[in-house]
């Protein structure tokens, strides 16, 4: 069995590939749904853009939710004090996810433009605004989430819900949907053909600039806020227990990992390497390459914020103390080893299952495909 201090590592490791996986795979047809007003002019079009993630959006839905689920089961204490202190904006993405069933579903049952106009804006917020919320979480994740736990280790929240709109936070939740929206863009490109795929190729390359230069505003300003040390002696292999080590905030301490392990450079290299070559490979038309690097974008980026932080996961900004690291936040050794099996045994059909998928409704999605198949798609 694999010891405790290396599970802990190892879960890290394969919930930052959880958010990766998610911010593929759900992240694509989120992007797409964001441009879909501004994409399709006309019924058809619309309908066009909705079909080509129509096959697949609900099971990439299971990313999302696998990741909700290994985070309750191997950190319990960032889920729970997560979710108390960002609970309204996860209210907010989740009525935002509510209209993204509905919208698919119900959107072509009746055929008046009033009607289908309101659920193509439906997608839109379903779409647009979960990648702007979790952008500002993390935002709020680098800054330290004000919150300390009582003699019973229960969390406490002590902000409030517009303290999470701080100026740092909305530039990481525009970098989150400048990030999203060009990946989301890249994939319709990919999928159609003729005035779509421009307008998909014109929304690529604006929300990839902006993207390359709020990520690269975000990455300034880390330099001059406060990041976060560990000041006392840490036992990778001890029981969880928050408060039993000192923390100290430092101006530009997120940096400094960085300079103690400098493989780490390369994540941020790849975040700019895969926006720059996928913006050449959108305008040089190789479709199918420009999403592979649009997704090893978002690999950087997420690989980033993760590198920047560890080992720290959850820092309190009121009780620097009570912040949860990868060391003193999880589960116990059984509880890790069980999941980590499961997650070898299950994960890779899963992933064989998706790509064979994908493979099947490949190809463009085209207006006289729609027109053929009008009572048979979305």
């Amino acid at each position: 069995m694999l010891d405790y201090p290396t599970l802990k590592i190892i879960w890290w490791l394969l919930i930052g590939v959880l958010l990766v996986g998610f911010a593929v795979m759900d992240g694509h047809d989120m992007g797409v749904a964001t441009i879909l007003p501004f994409a399709g002019r006309d019924d058809v079009e619309r309908r066009v853009i909705i079909n080509t993630v129509g096959p697949h959006w609900d099971g990439n839905q299971v990313w999302f939710i696998t990741g909700g689920g290994a985070i309750f089961a191997a950190w319990p204490l960032v889920y729970a004090t997560a979710f108390s202190g960002f609970y309204w904006a996860m209210l907010v993405v989740l009525w935002a996810l509510f209209l993204r069933p509905v919208g698919f579903d119900y959107r072509s049952k009746i055929e008046h433009p009033a009607w289908r106009s309101s659920w193509d804006w439906g997608l839109f917020v379903g779409g647009a605004v979960p990648p702007l919320v979790f952008g500002v979480a993390f935002g709020n994740l680098l800054q330290g989430v004000p919150f300390g736990f009582d003699e019973r280790m229960l969390s406490t929240y002590t902000g409030s819900f517009w303290q999470l709109f701080n100026p740092f936070a909305l530039v990481c939740g525009l970098v989150s949907s400048a990030m999203i929206t060009f990946h989301g863009a890249v994939y319709l490109s990919h999928r159609t053909e003729g005035a779509i795929q421009r307008r998909a190729n014109f929304a690529a390359m604006l929300a990839g600039v902006a993207f390359l230069v709020l990520f690269s505003l975000a990455g300034l300003w880390v330099g001059f806020i406060d990041g976060y040390v560990i000041t006392s002696a840490v036992d990778p292999g001890a029981m969880s227990n928050p408060m039993a080590k000192t923390v100290a905030r430092v101006p530009g301490a997120w940096l400094s990992n960085y300079g103690r392990a400098p493989l780490t450079l390369l994540l941020p290299v790849l975040a700019y390497a895969g926006a720059i070559a996928a913006l050449g490979l959108v305008k040089s038309k190789r479709t199918g390459a420009a999403f592979v690097a649009s997704a090893l974008a978002l690999t950087g980026v997420i690989g980033t914020a993760g590198a920047s932080m560890f080992p720290f996961v959850l820092p309190s900004s009121s009780v620097p103390q009570a912040s949860l690291t990868v060391w003193d936040s999880v589960s116990s050794h059984l509880t890790l080893a069980i999941m980590f099996w499961a997650t070898v045994i299950f994960m890779p059909p899963i992933v064989i299952y998706t790509s064979w998928a994908y493979k099947v409704m490949s190809g463009k999605v085209t207006t006289a495909f729609i027109r053929g198949n009008d009572h048979a798609t979305y």
